[in-house]
């Protein structure tokens, strides 16, 4: 984790030494996650994210974040005997790489890259414990990808985004955790 946050501040750093067109934004809004699983079916549960973001370069930007994220999945067994629920707070830390098309003041993005995933915390339905013993094996970290599109309007940007799990948050269950996000920043810098 500290590596990737480093390496976040090292390519700020250079990008600002080199005089490179640099902005700095706040940013916050929902996420409607689903956790796949091999065992039981599964639907999507609403959260949320709020952070920061730089974007480094004009046409074509790299852009690392930092934001929390509250995520999870709901879970009905076969024949509905078994229901609960997970919910994860995460740290999230993306590095994206873009192209914007357009003016200064109205300007459209396409965006992909890896997102690092730290969980912060878990909470885990009793009832799917006592059901599963090894349900709630999750790890504390992940790798994942995500893709999408944004605009920016004046220092207002906004951002829909995939994301894909590319390890498994409990392998032993198949589990792998994808989301759709819709994001609402403010230039300050």
């Amino acid at each position: 984790m500290k590596k990737y946050l480093i390496s976040a501040v090292l390519l700020l750093a250079i990008s600002i030494s080199a005089k490179a067109q640099f902005s700095l934004g706040i940013k916050g809004g929902v996420n409607f996650s689903k956790i796949n699983t091999d065992n039981l079916s599964s639907s999507s549960r609403t959260g949320y994210q709020a952070g920061i973001f730089a974007r480094i370069g004009s046409g074509l930007y790299l852009q690392p974040e930092l934001y929390v994220s509250g995520t999870g999945g709901d879970f009905k067994s076969s024949d509905n005997s078994v229901s609960g629920n997970a919910h994860f707070t995460n740290l999230n830390v993306p590095l994206l790489l873009g192209k914007s098309f357009g003016a200064k003041d109205l300007n459209f993005r396409l965006m992909a890259g890896p997102v690092y995933t730290s969980v912060l915390s878990k909470n885990l339905s009793e009832n799917l414990n006592n059901a599963y013993a090894d349900f709630g094996h999750y790890k504390n970290s992940t790798l994942g990808f995500q893709a999408g599109a944004g605009v920016d309007i004046g220092a207002i940007t906004a951002d829909l985004r995939y994301e894909g799990g590319l390890t498994k948050i409990n392998s032993d269950f198949g589990q792998r955790q994808n989301l759709f996000a819709l994001s609402i920043g403010f230039k300050i810098l």
